[in-house]
């Protein structure tokens, strides 16, 4: 041991006797993706009121593609609303928006999940239910998905508002909170979600049922609940269904990870539901949201008042970033060509943590 790192182990075990830990993020053996906050991130007209930002999707030119809930703002703020889907470039300034109620199509209640697919066509979902008394909100469940191309027009919906027969039915989703395209096969991955308690696989074109999947890749029960049960006791492997299926990743490689969120676990599959690993982090909230480094090398999974960095082929956990001035583990995550990481926060807003290297 060199006088160097002799004097650094003292230190450290001096400090931890006084009563002082490392920060998580910085005491991680493995190199770690470093973030800085983006304060100019983004622009938004000064005109414009942004209801609860709930998802964040990234295109191919790195355009942010955000959603948020207009009926969420203060009345006084309504005239001012900013459409439900609202487009920044790569350098942060607004370009444009849409979004809303149309001809042909039934919009969701309460935006939830957006994504962008490789074809340019944009997907989006809500969670709303009826018993949720949410003020300013129709008396309607969100089990519908919609298709739009990327100038809004609308292209095509999956499942019907207030349809939803459970989590056996294969033509209606039931509260979706999150999707992911798959290129290779023109398949849609939907984390079904907070009505149902699924993983459910639809053709891209034609929203067809092609298979689904529950926790450990056991068939789908039902136990709705509009309300949010949270659980206090985390013990391994956990329940044997998925409570809220808040976010779900595809890998290049085909395998699916699935954010169960109330669980608060991370399940691993192939891309038929074949169950593979779970990573469980009872010690705070995990599991709220998913997204991918360029490299897949790592997983960015929501955790406690950061996001984690999990191994993604191991799910080994790795340490959590958190910046000075992060909003917080976020509702949804999205990362872009760079290595940036998008958060939407809900009732906090929206932000870019600009990715900064690897540490030494």
């Amino acid at each position: 041991m060199t006088r160097t790192s002799l004097f650094s182990s003292v230190l450290v075990a001096v400090l931890a006797v006084a009563g002082w830990t490392a920060p998580v993020y910085a005491a991680a053996a493995k190199a770690m993706p470093m973030f800085e906050v983006d304060k100019g991130w983004p622009q938004k007209p000064a005109n414009m009121k942004f209801g609860d930002v709930s998802s964040i999707a990234i295109d191919d030119k790195d355009n942010a593609w955000v959603l948020t809930r207009p009926r969420t703002l203060k009345p006084e703020d309504k005239a001012q609303a900013a459409p439900p889907v609202t487009i920044f470039d790569a350098s942060g300034k607004y370009v444009r928006g849409w979004g809303g109620d149309g001809p042909g199509y039934q919009w969701p209640e309460r935006e939830h999940g957006i994504l962008f697919d490789a074809k340019g066509n944009v997907w989006l979902g809500g969670n709303s239910c009826p018993e949720n008394g949410l003020p300013g909100l129709r008396p309607v469940t969100d089990d519908q998905l919609l298709k739009f191309s990327r100038d809004g027009k609308f292209l095509l919906q999956a499942g019907k508002s207030s349809a939803s027969k459970g989590n056996a039915d294969t033509a209606n989703f039931h509260r979706p909170a999150d999707a992911q395209y798959v290129a290779a096969t023109n398949e849609l991955f939907v984390a079904d979600g907070y009505g149902n308690h699924r993983v459910i696989v639809v053709d891209a074109d034609t929203g067809a049922f092609k298979r689904m999947w529950g926790a450990f890749g056991n068939k789908p029960v039902d136990a709705y609940s509009c309300e949010v049960i949270s659980y206090k006791e985390f013990k391994e492997p956990g329940p044997p269904q998925f409570s809220i299926v808040h976010a779900i990743r595809v890998a290049k490689d085909g395998m699916v990870y699935v954010a169960d969120r109330e669980n608060r676990r991370v399940q691993m599959f192939d891309s038929n539901g074949k169950f593979i690993k779970q990573l469980m982090k009872g010690d705070a909230i995990f599991a709220r949201d998913l997204a991918f480094s360029p490299d897949q090398k790592f997983l960015y999974v929501g955790y406690g008042k950061g996001i984690a960095v999990v191994d993604a082929k191991s799910l080994e956990y790795v340490g959590t970033i958190e910046p000075p001035g992060i909003l917080g583990a976020g509702h949804h995550i999205q990362t872009d060509s760079k290595g940036n990481l998008y958060i939407a926060q809900t009732t906090a807003g929206m932000q870019r943590l600009l990715y900064k290297g690897m540490s030494q």
